[in-house]
This record gives structure tokens, C-alpha cells and sequence, in this order.
């Protein structure tokens, strides 16, 4: 009788002890941040190749970057307009393949060519509209270095949603950010992180 009592008991701390697992994991599943990056992709490519020192971002090995480094889940890669030729076509299988979301400014078909294409409109618009909604996602990571976003980058900062602003070239970086905590933003240029993102 007692065997059969101890027998039971076994099986009741297995099962306990399954049920303490199952309730452990998915704890850790909710408990992961859910950050969402937005790249400025012009800006982005002008700071690391258009200045000293030049450098070409390998964009497969940034989004792993951003994934591991800031546990970004989602990346939105914005672009001017869409332009025609094997060479545009190229890049934007590239962005997709890394594993960001494409996404190109909108913008009135009788400026093409006339404007560069300016995506913070779009960027800030995106990322309010989130939060007037309250879409559940934890912080933004910024890729740019202009100054367009510094508002954006106080108000995500008051309401405790930005986790950082990553400059291509911080010395290139509008003197605006200058007013924030070092701890919100870091230079991709920087030697270490050039490394890792780097071709």
C-alpha cells in the first residue's frame, strides 16, 4: 500500500514539476522586449559612405546586430522613392533579404526627381500613430543622425519608449542631440560596432 502511495505522489511531483516548466517558459516568452527599429536609409547610407571615415554597412549582419544588441523583433528600412534599374532592384532584394521591412516615402508623383526623398515625415508619423493606438511593443531604436527626429526622440524619451538613437556618424550628428543622455545613443562608426556591421 505504501509503495502504491509513493508511486502517486512521484507522479503528482512530475507533473508538478512540468507545469512549473511550461509556467516558467512562457513567462520568459512574454517577458521579451518587443523593440521596433526605424532606419532613415539615406541617411544611414550617406554618413557611413559619403564621409570620412567611409564604410559600407553589411545589412544582413546589422539586423542580426539589432536583434542580438537591442532586441529589436521588427526593422522598417525607409527609402526615398522607388527607382527603376538592375542596380535599385539589387539593393532592395538586399534590404529584404537581411530581413527589414522595406518601406518608401510617399510622396506626390509630380515631385519625383525634384526632391530628395525625405522619409522623417513618414518615420514620425509611423511611430506616433503606434502609440496613439497603443500597439504593444516596448521601445523604438532610432537609426539617423538628423536632427528632424529631436522632438520625436524627447517625447519617446518622456513616455520611457526610446531605447536608443543610433547615429551612422555621431561627430556628423545634428549638435540637437547633444542635449540627451549619452546612454540613449551610440555611433555605429565607432570601430567595435563597425566590426560587427561592417563589410
Amino acid at each position: 500500500m505504501w509503495l502504491l502511495e509513493l508511486c502517486r505522489e512521484w507522479e503528482y511531483i512530475k507533473m508538478s514539476t512540468v507545469q512549473l516548466q511550461s509556467l516558467v517558459l512562457y513567462t520568459d516568452m512574454n517577458d521579451t522586449p518587443n523593440n521596433i527599429a526605424y532606419i532613415d536609409g539615406q541617411n544611414l547610407y550617406l554618413g557611413t559612405t559619403q564621409r570620412e571615415p567611409k564604410w559600407v554597412v553589411d545589412l544582413a549582419r546589422f539586423r542580426i546586430y539589432l536583434e542580438k544588441k537591442y532586441l529589436v523583433t521588427k526593422a522598417y528600412y525607409y527609402l526615398g522613392y522607388a527607382q527603376d534599374g538592375t542596380t535599385y532592384e539589387k539593393l532592395y532584394e538586399e534590404i529584404q533579404a537581411a530581413g527589414f521591412i522595406l518601406v518608401f516615402w510617399e510622396h506626390n508623383s509630380a515631385m519625383k526627381g525634384t526632391k530628395k526623398g525625405n522619409v522623417d515625415a513618414d518615420i514620425i508619423f509611423s511611430i506616433m500613430e503606434r502609440m496613439y493606438k497603443q500597439e504593444k511593443f516596448d521601445k523604438i531604436v532610432l537609426v539617423s543622425g538628423d536632427g528632424d527626429y529631436k522632438k520625436l526622440v524627447d517625447f519617446l524619451i518622456a513616455e520611457d519608449k526610446l531605447k536608443k538613437v543610433l547615429f551612422p556618424k555621431q561627430r556628423y550628428a545634428s549638435s540637437l542631440y547633444n542635449s540627451i543622455g549619452e546612454w540613449y545613443r551610440a555611433d555605429l562608426s565607432e570601430p567595435n560596432t563597425r566590426k560587427k556591421i561592417g563589410k
